[in-house]
C-alpha cells in the first residue's frame, strides 16, 4: 500500500515537471508596462481632480476626499457599463490596485447577481469580494488604536 502511494506521488511530481515545461511563461515586461500605464493614468486623473477641486476653493483635505469619492464613482460607473473589465484585462494590477479597483470589486459581484433580486442578489453579494478587506481593515485599525492607546495613552 505504501509503495503504491509513493509511486503515485512520484508520478504526480513527474507530471508536474513535464507540464511546467510546456506551460507558457507570461510576458512580464509588457504586463509591467501596461500596469504602469493604466495605474499611472488613474493616478494622473486623481491628481488632476485634486488640482481642480483646489482651484475651486477646497482645502487639500476636502479636495482629496472629493477626489476619492469621484474616483470611486468613476470606477463603479465604468464597471456598470462593462468598461472596467476591459481596462482590467489590459492593465492588470494597474487597474486593480487603485481605488477604482476597489469600486470594481464591490460593484462587479452585485452586477453579476442582480437577477437574483434586491436582497438575495444585490445586497447579499455586494461585499463578497471587498467585505473581507473592509473587515480586516477595520480590525487592523482597532488593534493599532488599542496598541497606541496602551503605549502612548489616551
Amino acid at each position: 500500500m505504501a509503495d503504491a502511494q509513493q509511486q503515485q506521488r512520484w508520478a504526480q511530481k513527474e507530471y508536474a515537471a513535464l507540464a511546467a515545461q510546456f506551460h507558457p511563461r507570461p510576458p512580464i515586461w509588457p504586463n509591467v508596462c501596461r500596469a504602469f500605464l493604466v495605474g499611472g493614468g488613474i493616478s494622473l486623473l486623481g491628481q488632476g481632480l485634486i488640482t481642480l477641486f483646489q482651484a475651486l476653493g477646497l482645502d487639500i483635505t476636502g479636495a482629496m476626499t472629493r477626489t476619492s469619492l469621484a474616483l470611486l464613482a468613476v470606477g463603479a460607473l465604468l464597471t456598470g457599463l462593462g468598461v472596467y473589465d476591459e481596462v482590467g484585462r489590459f492593465g492588470g494590477a494597474g487597474a486593480a490596485i487603485p481605488i477604482t479597483g476597489f469600486a470594481n470589486s464591490i460593484v462587479a459581484p452585485a452586477m453579476e447577481y442582480r437577477t437574483e433580486g434586491l436582497v438575495f442578489g444585490l445586497s447579499a453579494r455586494l461585499f463578497s469580494i471587498a467585505g473581507p478587506v473592509i473587515t480586516f481593515g477595520i480590525l487592523g485599525a482597532v488593534v493599532a488604536a488599542a496598541l497606541r492607546w496602551a503605549i502612548v495613552g489616551p
